[in-house]
C-alpha cells in the first residue's frame, strides 16, 4: 500500500510532503483531486531501502533535499522532462548506477549525489550551467560524466570537504 500526504502550493499545485509504504515500485500520483503534483518535499522516500523503482509525474519541477536518501536498491531513475531544480542531498546515499538529467536542470548543487557509491554514469543536459563543489563527493564508481564543455565545473565537484 502506498499513501501520500499533500500540501497545496501558492500556485495551486501540490507538493508531496510525505510517503508511507513498503512497496518496491512506487508511483507518485500525477494529481490529487484534479490538482497536479509539481514538487516532492524533503526526505519523502528517506530510508526506504526496499524501493527499486519510482515513477514520477511529468509535471514535477522540483525535488527537495534527501528525497531518495538511503534508497539503496534504486539503481535507475527516469526524471520528468519538466524538472528544473534539484536540491542539495536529493540523491544522497542512494543506489543509483546511472541517471540522465533533463534539459531544464541548470545546475547540480553541492552534495546532490553525495556518497552514491554505485553511481557510474551521469548524462547532463547541454544547458547545464554549473556543477557545484562536492556535487559528486564520495561517488567512487563514477567513470562517465557527460556534460557540455561550456558547463562550469567546480574544481571540488568530486572532492571531499576539507
Amino acid at each position: 500500500m502506498q499513501q501520500f500526504t499533500f500540501e497545496e502550493l501558492i500556485d495551486h499545485t501540490l507538493c508531496i510532503t510525505g510517503y508511507d509504504g513498503d512497496e518496491a515500485c512506487v508511483t507518485v500520483p500525477e494529481q490529487f483531486g484534479g490538482v497536479p503534483v509539481t514538487m516532492l518535499s524533503d526526505g519523502i522516500f528517506k530510508g526506504h531501502a526496499e524501493i527499486t523503482a519510482v515513477k514520477l509525474p511529468d509535471a514535477v519541477t522540483f525535488l527537495g533535499g534527501f528525497v531518495f536518501d538511503g534508497c539503496t536498491q534504486l539503481h535507475r531513475l527516469t526524471l520528468p522532462a519538466a524538472l528544473r531544480d534539484i536540491f542539495q542531498y536529493t540523491f544522497v546515499r542512494c543506489g543509483l548506477e546511472e541517471i540522465e538529467l533533463p534539459a531544464g536542470v541548470h545546475s547540480i548543487p553541492p552534495f546532490a549525489f553525495k556518497d552514491c557509491t554505485q553511481l557510474r554514469r551521469v548524462v547532463c543536459p547541454p544547458g547545464l550551467q554549473r556543477i557545484h563543489a562536492w556535487a559528486f563527493e564520495g561517488c567512487t564508481a563514477l567513470t562517465d560524466l557527460q556534460y557540455d564543455p561550456a558547463t562550469q565545473v567546480s574544481e571540488d565537484a568530486f572532492a571531499a570537504r576539507k
